[in-house]
C-alpha cells in the first residue's frame, strides 16, 4: 500500500524507527484528498492567439468522482480555446508552507469537454462546493464543463512524487479524516505531549524519545516528528484497521495509550 519514500533510509543514512511496510496512503490517495479539499485551481489550455502556447486561468472547480468540473462562461478566453481543443490540464496547489515547493499539488491531464442538457450530476457536484454560483448558473453564457483525467501527476512536496494511472486514481477515495486531521493534529500535540512520547516508545523503535509531535493522521495511521538523541525523527504508527470517523477516530487514539501503557509496564 505504501508508495513514500521520503523517509526510506539510503547510502549512511539512519535506519527508520518505525516498520517502513505498514499501512500508508497511495500517492493515488493523498492526491484525491489534497484535490478534494481545494476548490480553486489553473486550467490550462492551448491557445488561440498566440496559436498553441499553454494558457493558464484562475478556475473554481468541483469533483464528480475524480473528474474536475467547472462552469465557465462562453467570453472566457479558455472557453474558447476548449472549443477549438479540448486537451487541457488542471494544476491544484496546496498553501501556507513558509516553504511553497514544500507543499503539495497535482496536476490532472485530459481532455475538457461541455456537459450537455442543464449539467445533470456535474451541476449537483458544483453547486454543492460552489453554492453562491447557482445565481448565475443558468445564464445564457456559463455551461458546465468536465474534464476528463486520464493522466495524473502528484507531488506531495520534496522527494514525495510520482506519475499515478487513472486506473489508480478512480480506484482511490479522499481520506475520511481530511477534515478532522489539523484539529487532531493540534489537539494531540497542544493537551496530549506525554501520549506522543508513548506511542512512539510502544509501537516503534523509538526507545530514548525525549518529546514528539504528531505531524499527520489519516485512515490507516499517524506520524510523529520524535526528538531523539540523534535530533528529529520520523515516526509512522499503524492503526489496527482503517478508521473513518473523527469519533472512531478519538477512540482509537484513547485505546492506543492505554495498550502503549500496557506494553511499557
Amino acid at each position: 500500500m505504501s508508495e513514500d519514500r521520503h523517509n526510506r533510509p539510503s547510502g549512511s543514512a539512519a535506519e527508520p524507527l518505525y516498520d517502513m511496510t505498514i499501512p500508508t496512503p497511495t500517492h493515488a490517495e493523498r492526491a484525491r484528498t489534497l484535490v478534494a479539499q481545494i476548490p480553486t485551481g489553473t486550467l490550462c489550455t492551448l491557445a488561440l492567439e498566440p496559436a498553441g502556447y499553454p494558457y493558464g486561468s484562475f478556475v473554481t472547480v468541483a469533483f464528480e468522482g475524480g473528474n474536475p468540473v467547472f462552469l465557465i462562461s462562453g467570453l472566457a478566453e479558455h472557453t474558447r480555446n476548449l472549443e477549438q481543443d479540448p486537451r487541457a490540464s488542471l494544476l491544484v496547489a496546496e498553501s501556507g508552507a513558509s516553504d511553497p515547493l514544500a507543499n503539495g499539488r497535482v496536476t490532472m491531464i485530459g481532455p475538457c469537454t461541455r456537459v450537455e442538457d442543464d449539467g445533470g450530476s456535474a451541476r449537483a457536484a458544483f453547486l454543492g462546493t460552489h453554492p453562491n454560483a447557482a445565481y448565475y448558473a443558468d445564464f445564457r453564457d456559463f455551461a458546465f464543463w468536465t474534464l476528463r483525467v486520464h493522466a495524473i501527476r502528484y507531488i506531495g512536496g520534496y522527494g514525495r512524487m510520482s506519475w499515478i494511472s487513472q486506473a489508480e486514481w478512480d480506484a482511490a477515495e479522499p481520506d475520511p479524516l481530511a477534515s478532522c486531521a489539523a484539529g487532531t493534529i493540534a489537539h494531540m500535540n497542544a493537551d496530549h505531549a506525554d501520549a506522543m512520547v508513548l506511542y512512539c516508545k510502544a509501537f516503534s523503535q523509538a526507545g530514548d524519545v525525549a518529546s514528539a509531535i504528531m505531524t499527520g493522521v489519516d485512515r490507516y495511521g499517524f506520524e510523529m516528528s520524535a526528538k531523539t538523541a540523534e535530533g528529529p525523527r520520523p515516526v509512522r504508527v499503524a492503526f489496527a484497521a482503517p478508521v473513518a470517523t473523527s469519533e472512531e477516530l478519538r477512540h482509537v487514539l484513547i485505546a492506543m495509550v492505554k495498550e502503549a501503557r500496557v506494553r511499557l509496564g
